[in-house]
């Protein structure tokens, strides 16, 4: 059963024949919620209420020529359940009330008017100190958790390492990044050539691979932090896996830093993260810089609005990052 943008007579009875709706409710708007980058999400309305239903599909939505484990919706049901055990994640965490493993199908409760943080990258919103805060007491909670076992999800993972350590430095993948910025191309090269920054890549991304103690969100950008009517929320732990907590620190760090986010605040968050957790901080920094590259010369591209010059130093500083100089 494939959930579209329209609501047919086939989703209607599939919703009913599950329980989802009642039988004496009804419909009152139905839409796609948010642009969804890996998952097709709309939020059903009703004369009882509203609820957001989340299917996955075997591509990504946002770039549906890219194939993607259909099953990462299972992983993300796990990944739920799993921190519910926790008062503190779970108060972070959306309500799940339903899972159909069969199609593929999450049903989650509305949090009602929300937007996440993707405004950092055009200066629309900012973030403070109490935010920042916020989002480190869930991921040091997450962190501590330490569980025995997690469900696999190494396909995931394999398409992850694909877009971060190897695809951005590939010189020929299809991907023309002048149409995202004039003269980027050009400038990718440097990076694409860079011999040593490659054996580097590769060495990260065997390590990335490798299993880990700490469960990770796996994907802990801006994108997936939600400022809600009931507070900050953290959504889409898909990419979640066993691995290294250096990894969800530095993507955090290395948005902020795209982000344009002041380096006192970004100083801020790496002492208030130590405060609680200890970190290898050379790992932290070589993750730093293969998230920036892979976000500035690979497919995953952010809504940036910073001169080629600026990305050019920030793809310095990343390469010196990775090559640990």
């Amino acid at each position: 059963m494939k959930i579209t943008a329209a609501f047919t007579a086939e989703t209607e009875a599939y919703f009913r024949e599950k329980g989802w709706l009642k039988p004496i409710e009804k419909v009152i708007s139905y839409a796609k919620a948010g642009e969804g980058n890996m998952n097709f999400v709309a939020r059903v309305s009703t004369n009882h209420g509203s609820f957001i239903v989340k299917q996955s599909r075997d591509y990504v939505e946002k770039y549906q020529q890219v194939p993607a484990p259909i099953e990462r919706i299972e992983v993300e049901n796990a990944f739920y359940e799993l921190v519910s055990v926790s008062e503190t994640l779970k108060g972070f965490s959306p309500e799940i009330i339903a899972f159909d493993k069969a199609n593929h199908t999450l049903v989650m409760a509305d949090l009602g008017q929300a937007s996440d943080y993707t405004g950092l990258y055009s200066k629309e919103i900012e973030i403070g100190k109490e935010e920042i805060k916020n989002l480190l007491t869930y991921l040091t909670a997450l962190h501590s958790l330490e569980p025995k076992t997690f469900l696999d999800n190494s396909k995931m993972k394999e398409l992850n390492h694909e877009h971060i350590f190897n695809y951005p430095f590939l010189e020929e993948n299809g991907f023309d990044l002048d149409t995202v910025q004039d003269g980027l191309q050009d400038l990718a090269m440097v990076y694409k050539s860079n011999e040593l920054l490659k054996k580097k890549a590769t060495l990260l991304g065997e390590r990335y691979l490798s299993n880990g103690m700490t469960l990770l969100h796996g994907d802990f950008y801006p994108g997936s932090w939600l400022n809600t009517e009931r507070g900050l929320k953290v959504i889409d732990p898909e990419f979640g896996f066993m691995g290294d907590a250096e990894f969800d620190l530095a993507v955090m760090l290395a948005h902020f830093k795209m982000a344009g986010v002041e380096e006192s605040l970004i100083i801020f968050t790496l002492e208030e993260y130590q405060s609680r957790r200890r970190l290898n901080l050379n790992i932290l920094n070589q993750y730093i810089g293969i998230e920036t590259l892979r976000r500035l010369i690979g497919l995953a591209q952010l809504p940036l609005n910073i001169s080629l010059e600026r990305k050019k130093a920030l793809l310095d500083e990343a390469v010196a990052l990775v090559v640990n100089k």
